[in-house]
């Protein structure tokens, strides 16, 4: 099995490279979800030593039954966020730069202390604050949304693009988090709506959920880490213009592709 996982590891590593996009990784090995973390652990460690980038937080997907339905899991999964996934509110984003990119409206929590282990609700919201902000997962694969299995994305580093970041404010109650409405423009025109429940009921609820599944890996979660929540609607294919989010309580956030 070792031997297959530095197999996907340079796979995903070259595409990473080359910018070409590979076959899914389950046409050639069956992977259970432990091992396909493995692949992205080793992945990223490899990616940080060659790109001299650092883990900087974590993004959680397929946080609504929608999204769990297309990998046919029963609960979310995580990616790694390393130093070049960050894009402040109000950047330009190169489009060429990326593989298949969507968009995805989330709120980040970004930690003001380490967290204990299996960290719950109270906890999380007493050490963040929260931003305005905007996912865009990308992937090494070939026509990959939405057609990749849970192993696929989880050796893909959960599919991480690029998390797009405004100044994050104090968080609200435990309650209003759940109440949180957000409105997604491109090019001024509103293209999506959503509402924060639609992330595990919470998002700080999904927050918690990262903390536990680490945990079965003795990782917390660290002072000054970003966390991309979780989706408020269905993934939208990007497309070249400006794309905002805004956020009732927490603000708005913006960024160009051309």
């Amino acid at each position: 099995m070792t031997n297959d996982i530095d197999q996907i590891v340079h796979k995903l590593l070259n595409a990473h490279k080359t910018k070409i996009p590979i076959d899914f990784i389950r046409h050639d090995y069956t992977l259970d979800e432990q091992t396909a973390y493995e692949v992205q652990k080793q992945l990223v460690q490899k990616k940080c030593e060659l790109y001299n980038e650092e883990i900087i937080g974590y993004k959680i997907s397929m946080t609504s039954p929608e999204t769990q339905e297309l990998a046919n899991a029963n609960e979310p999964a995580h990616g790694t966020l390393t130093t070049t996934s960050l894009v402040k509110s109000s950047s330009t984003i190169v489009s060429s730069n990326l593989f298949d990119p969507l968009v995805e409206p989330e709120l980040m929590f970004i930690l003001t202390d380490d967290l204990s282990v299996s960290a719950a609700e109270d906890e999380i919201l007493a050490n963040s604050k929260i931003a305005a902000g905007l996912e865009i997962p990308d992937s090494r694969y070939k026509d990959w949304f939405p057609n990749f299995t849970l192993a696929d994305l989880l050796c893909d580093n959960g599919v991480t693009g690029r998390v797009v970041v405004s100044e994050p404010v104090n968080p609200p109650s435990f309650k209003e988090l759940e109440e949180i409405k957000m409105e997604l423009y491109h090019n001024g025109e509103k293209i999506g709506e959503g509402k924060s429940d639609n992330v595990l009921g919470n998002p700080v609820s999904s927050v918690a959920w990262l903390t536990k599944k680490l945990a079965t890996r003795n990782i917390s979660l660290k002072k000054g880490m970003i966390i991309a929540s979780g989706t408020f609607i269905s993934p939208l294919r990007i497309e070249q213009g400006t794309y905002e989010a805004a956020y009732s309580r927490i603000g708005n956030v913006q960024v160009t592709i051309e």
